[in-house]
Protein backbone atom coordinates (compact mmCIF):
# COMPACT_ATOMS: atom_id res chain seq x y z
CA UNK A 1 0.00 0.00 0.00
CA UNK A 2 1.47 3.35 -0.90
CA UNK A 3 0.85 6.31 1.84
CA UNK A 4 0.47 9.59 0.63
CA UNK A 5 3.37 11.01 3.07
CA UNK A 6 6.30 9.18 3.49
CA UNK A 7 6.79 10.39 6.90
CA UNK A 8 3.27 8.80 8.86
CA UNK A 9 1.21 6.03 8.69
CA UNK A 10 -2.07 6.32 6.71
CA UNK A 11 -4.12 6.69 8.68
CA UNK A 12 -2.85 8.18 11.47
CA UNK A 13 -5.12 10.18 14.55
CA UNK A 14 -7.55 12.43 13.85
CA UNK A 15 -6.20 16.02 13.85
CA UNK A 16 -9.53 17.78 13.69
CA UNK A 17 -13.16 17.40 13.71
CA UNK A 18 -15.75 20.27 12.09
CA UNK A 19 -19.05 20.81 13.87
CA UNK A 20 -21.37 23.00 12.18
CA UNK A 21 -23.41 25.52 14.58
CA UNK A 22 -26.11 27.92 13.80
CA UNK A 23 -25.40 29.91 16.79
CA UNK A 24 -21.37 30.46 17.46
CA UNK A 25 -21.02 32.91 20.45
CA UNK A 26 -23.72 30.81 22.62
CA UNK A 27 -21.29 27.44 21.59
CA UNK A 28 -17.72 28.51 22.10
CA UNK A 29 -19.17 29.90 25.39
CA UNK A 30 -20.74 26.33 26.30
CA UNK A 31 -17.44 24.70 25.22
CA UNK A 32 -15.58 27.52 27.37
CA UNK A 33 -17.64 26.67 30.37
CA UNK A 34 -18.69 23.49 29.88
CA UNK A 35 -15.29 21.42 29.13
CA UNK A 36 -13.34 24.55 30.74
CA UNK A 37 -11.50 25.29 27.31
CA UNK A 38 -9.63 28.46 25.97
CA UNK A 39 -10.39 29.37 22.53
CA UNK A 40 -7.16 28.32 20.52
CA UNK A 41 -7.99 30.28 17.37
CA UNK A 42 -11.13 32.40 16.24
CA UNK A 43 -11.99 34.15 13.80
CA UNK A 44 -15.85 35.57 12.21
CA UNK A 45 -17.01 32.60 11.41
CA UNK A 46 -15.02 29.53 13.46
CA UNK A 47 -14.01 29.08 17.28
CA UNK A 48 -11.36 26.28 17.65
CA UNK A 49 -10.79 24.41 21.08
CA UNK A 50 -8.02 21.54 22.01
CA UNK A 51 -8.85 18.40 23.25
CA UNK A 52 -5.79 16.69 23.51
CA UNK A 53 -4.10 16.44 20.51
CA UNK A 54 -7.59 16.56 18.59
CA UNK A 55 -9.00 20.20 17.20
CA UNK A 56 -12.60 20.69 17.58
CA UNK A 57 -13.58 23.58 14.85
CA UNK A 58 -16.58 25.07 15.70
CA UNK A 59 -18.06 26.36 12.23
CA UNK A 60 -20.69 28.63 11.39
CA UNK A 61 -23.54 26.60 8.85
CA UNK A 62 -23.11 30.01 6.71
CA UNK A 63 -19.77 28.95 6.17
CA UNK A 64 -20.16 25.28 6.46
CA UNK A 65 -22.08 25.32 2.96
CA UNK A 66 -18.91 26.22 0.73
CA UNK A 67 -16.55 23.60 2.81
CA UNK A 68 -18.86 20.62 1.89
CA UNK A 69 -20.54 21.87 -1.59
CA UNK A 70 -22.04 19.84 -2.89
CA UNK A 71 -23.27 18.05 0.05
CA UNK A 72 -25.68 19.69 2.03
CA UNK A 73 -25.64 21.20 5.70
CA UNK A 74 -28.66 19.73 7.65
CA UNK A 75 -30.81 21.14 10.61
CA UNK A 76 -29.92 20.28 13.91
CA UNK A 77 -33.22 18.66 14.12
CA UNK A 78 -32.90 16.43 11.86
CA UNK A 79 -31.49 13.96 14.12
CA UNK A 80 -28.13 13.04 15.31
CA UNK A 81 -25.46 11.11 13.33
CA UNK A 82 -22.85 11.08 15.54
CA UNK A 83 -21.37 10.78 18.77
CA UNK A 84 -18.25 11.92 20.97
CA UNK A 85 -16.84 10.09 23.60
CA UNK A 86 -15.10 11.96 26.52
CA UNK A 87 -13.03 9.27 28.83
CA UNK A 88 -13.77 10.25 32.54
CA UNK A 89 -12.81 8.52 35.75
CA UNK A 90 -16.01 8.90 37.44
CA UNK A 91 -19.16 9.64 35.09
CA UNK A 92 -21.29 9.72 38.53
CA UNK A 93 -19.48 12.71 39.77
CA UNK A 94 -18.71 14.14 36.03
CA UNK A 95 -22.38 14.56 36.11
CA UNK A 96 -22.83 16.26 39.26
CA UNK A 97 -20.23 18.93 37.61
CA UNK A 98 -21.95 18.63 34.49
CA UNK A 99 -24.95 19.72 36.00
CA UNK A 100 -23.55 22.75 38.34
CA UNK A 101 -22.13 24.36 34.91
CA UNK A 102 -26.33 24.10 33.26
CA UNK A 103 -25.90 21.19 31.34
CA UNK A 104 -28.94 18.60 31.09
CA UNK A 105 -27.90 15.11 30.24
CA UNK A 106 -29.78 13.30 27.52
CA UNK A 107 -29.16 10.25 29.73
CA UNK A 108 -27.66 8.75 32.43
CA UNK A 109 -25.64 7.94 34.25
CA UNK A 110 -26.06 4.22 33.78
CA UNK A 111 -24.00 0.86 33.43
CA UNK A 112 -24.12 0.09 29.17
CA UNK A 113 -24.61 -4.19 28.53
CA UNK A 114 -20.68 -4.02 26.81
CA UNK A 115 -19.47 -2.99 30.51
CA UNK A 116 -19.13 0.68 30.59
CA UNK A 117 -20.67 3.42 32.70
CA UNK A 118 -22.39 6.62 30.58
CA UNK A 119 -24.13 9.79 30.42
CA UNK A 120 -24.70 11.90 27.52
CA UNK A 121 -25.43 15.69 26.70
CA UNK A 122 -26.29 17.50 24.01
CA UNK A 123 -24.34 21.31 22.88
CA UNK A 124 -26.06 24.54 21.76
CA UNK A 125 -25.24 23.19 18.02
CA UNK A 126 -26.93 19.89 18.63
CA UNK A 127 -24.32 17.83 18.42
CA UNK A 128 -23.82 14.42 21.43
CA UNK A 129 -21.22 14.11 23.61
CA UNK A 130 -20.87 11.20 25.83
CA UNK A 131 -18.83 10.57 28.97
CA UNK A 132 -17.68 7.29 29.86
CA UNK A 133 -15.48 5.49 32.51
Amino acid sequence: MTHATSDTAWPGNVGAITLFVEDLEATKRFYREVFGLPVTFEDDNSAVFGFGNTLINLLRTTAAYELIDPARVASPDSGSRLQLTLPVDDVDAMCKELAARGVTLLNGPMDRPWGIRTASFRDPGGHIWEIAQ
